[in-house]
């Protein structure tokens, strides 16, 4: 049995991790700042009230997480914000990197010793944050603060490297969720089982990579 960490755990992704990891019989450590009916009713341990954009909140979650061994710790929370040239709003941008590139970089610092040798960290990022995949424009807080996720991302794989830790860095596909407005071609139940199928492939050879839900290596 496994100890797995999900943060973004309430709702979307991060509920149907939490749901998928408990079929396999893993314990779970559901974090979020908001729980939600789904999520208490899954009867797992839920780490409420963490915004993940305070230090002094992710302080007092690795405090009371201090003796907690992690098999798996999965950086999911993220917003979206859509946007386009003529409409941005740079508060938007601030809030996305804010809550997709730096929080993430946050919980790993605070909670990466937890780890334990041999584990493993997934970022939860988009293809949208690939430079060459870029057709369409648009989305400047969204696409930058995931690509900025990325290169943190590929750091952690080699920071990581030496406890054997490897870190996945992984595009959980078009997924319909609230985030999406319901929009999409997977569904979060569907994604999350691809995903925890691509954690459970890491590797050492793997690790720092670039990856879709689906099996593709994707380009930077």
């Amino acid at each position: 049995m496994a100890t797995v960490l999900v943060t973004g755990s309430n709702r979307g992704i991060g509920l149907a991790l939490c749901r998928r990891y408990l079929r396999r019989g893993d314990s779970i450590v559901a974090v979020c700042r908001q729980s939600s009916p789904e999520l208490d009713g899954l009867g797992v341990r839920v780490e409420a009230g963490v915004d993940v954009t305070s230090d002094s909140a992710v302080g007092a979650l690795a405090d009371r997480l201090t003796g907690t061994e992690l098999d798996v710790l999965v950086l999911n929370a993220g917003i979206l914000r859509s946007d386009e040239l003529e409409t941005l709003n740079f508060d938007d941008v601030r809030e996305q990197f804010e809550v997709n590139a730096l929080a993430p970089v946050r919980i790993a610092k605070a909670l990466h010793s937890l780890i334990r040798s041999g584990g493993k960290l997934a970022a939860i990022t988009s293809r949208m944050g690939s430079i060459s995949d870029n057709g369409s424009g648009g989305y400047y807080g969204y696409r930058m603060s995931k690509a900025a996720l990325n290169a943190a991302a590929v750091s952690l794989a080699r920071d990581l490297r030496l406890r054997g830790i490897a870190v996945g860095i992984l595009h959980p596909g078009f997924v319909r969720t609230d985030m999406t407005n319901g929009q999409g071609n997977i569904s979060a139940d569907d994604s999350a089982r691809l995903l925890v199928d691509r954690i459970e492939g890491l590797s050492m050879e793997t690790t720092g990579t670039f990856w879709h839900a689906s099996g593709e290596v994707l380009p930077w």
